[in-house]
């Protein structure tokens, strides 16, 4: 395993479209790993692949004693309406209010291929949503409000 740099805005990468992953081998599995190392070392509690330059369909999440990982994500279903303040590991120091659902249901694929489908609410739902936006190259502050750069 191995800390990975983390992409800032300013990177055209971020902006990209995310590819499927089509091969579940051992290159999937160590930038699941390095996914994960890098993230806890953030110390963040999402992190989509392109954010350390890689442009895959993979996510992690880490929330509370959860650690999973999504392999070409897709959100099928979302509702409810929340606001509420996010930032972002590749806008350091930025913060905004953003709208998401409440609830979403997901569907992905595990580090080996294996298809999952999870119902997803609060934080989780989420972080979920803002890492698939980052698979399609948008980030939170394209559609944040009450925008503030904070040291």
């Amino acid at each position: 395993m191995a800390e990975r740099r983390i992409f800032n805005e300013k990177e055209a990468v971020l902006r990209a479209i995310c590819r499927d992953v089509e091969h579940f081998d051992s290159h999937l599995a160590e930038l699941l790993d390095d996914m994960h190392q890098t993230l806890d070392k953030a110390q963040g509690v999402g992190l989509a692949a392109n954010q350390i330059g890689i442009r895959k369909r993979v996510f992690v999440l880490h929330n509370e004693d959860k650690r999973l990982e999504f392999v070409n994500p897709k959100i099928t279903k979302a509702q409810g309406e929340v606001i509420d303040t996010e930032g972002c590991l590749s806008c350091p120091g930025l913060f905004g209010k953003v709208k998401r659902p409440e609830e979403i249901e997901i569907v992905a694929q595990d580090r080996i291929g294996k298809e999952f489908k999870l119902v997803m609410k609060g934080l989780d739902a989420r972080i979920a949503c803002h890492e698939t936006d980052h698979l399609v190259g948008k980030l939170f502050k394209d559609i944040a409000f009450d925008l503030e750069q904070k040291a």
